[in-house]
């Protein structure tokens, strides 16, 4: 089985984009975020004409989830069980649901924006409630994985170069040490295994030639159990998806299971 994750940054923008990459890919199950769409808005039968169901959690603005599947798509859930609010509101920041043998959730963590701002205060919780969340499902039999964007660079190797990152979020002390809670859970990151890029980012600013200077980082993770990653037969990011006009400031993460 295929499996990916992709940020997509408006999936009304990428469709034709989208659409392609899945019919080229041979992906499975495909774990979106950055919909910035609706749910009544999202391209749901033009994902069905090529094989696949949609389960989606989005309000419009600049969030929203989910997860496409041609393997089937069973006990979705929408949301974040215990999730702390963003001023007055529950944003659409998880979905997960079974997809044929696996188990699998779309996230896409807060941005953080300032270590100062509330919203970072914010990121912090929901990534407390994040490892609370997948407790159950990381420490069980059936092969299970946390996808998407993470807005956290695990290690100074996962950006182009440290001292640009210097005070900013993505990189602080807390930041990994939430990743690490979450590890601890019984998940680790699967990807890149093995390495096709030397610095395999998957985030590229749009701003100041950074996909051309390779200035990106690596924000797209995948992290699954034991049954998950002891069936990785291959990993990567498709960095081809990032070229050209009309792409996603982010590049897919794919991951192929023996399952």
């Amino acid at each position: 089985m295929r499996i990916a994750t992709w940020n997509v940054n408006s999936i009304t923008a990428r469709l034709p984009r989208l659409l392609a990459w899945l019919e080229s890919s041979g992906t499975d199950v495909l774990c979106v975020q950055e919909t910035k769409c609706t749910e009544e808005q999202f391209p749901a039968d033009a994902l069905r004409e090529l094989g696949y169901e949609s389960a989606v959690h989005a309000t419009g603005r600049w969030n929203g989830v989910a997860i496409v599947s041609r393997v089937g798509l069973d006990d979705v859930v929408k949301g974040l069980p215990g999730g702390p609010e963003y001023e007055g509101a529950l944003e659409p920041r998880a979905v997960s649901a079974t997809c044929g043998p696996a188990r699998v959730w779309s996230v896409y963590v807060p941005n953080g924006r300032e270590v100062a701002h509330d919203h970072y205060g914010y990121k912090l919780h929901w990534l407390e409630a994040l490892s609370a969340a997948v407790a159950g499902d990381a420490a069980g039999d059936r092969p299970f994985a946390v996808m998407g964007d993470y807005n956290i660079a695990p290690t100074d190797d996962d950006v182009w170069d440290t001292a640009a990152f210097e005070g900013l979020t993505h990189v602080t002390v807390p930041e990994r040490a939430a990743l690490a809670a979450l590890r601890e859970r019984g998940l680790s990151d699967v990807v890149p295994r093995p390495l096709k890029y030397d610095h395999p980012f998957t985030y590229w600013d749009y701003r100041q030639l950074c996909f051309p200077k390779n200035r990106g980082m690596r924000i797209d993770l995948v992290y699954g159990n034991a049954a998950f990653t002891g069936a990785v037969k291959d990993s990567y990011v498709d960095r081809e998806e990032r070229k050209g006009k009309g792409a996603s400031d982010h590049a897919p993460v794919v991951v192929d299971l023996d399952t």
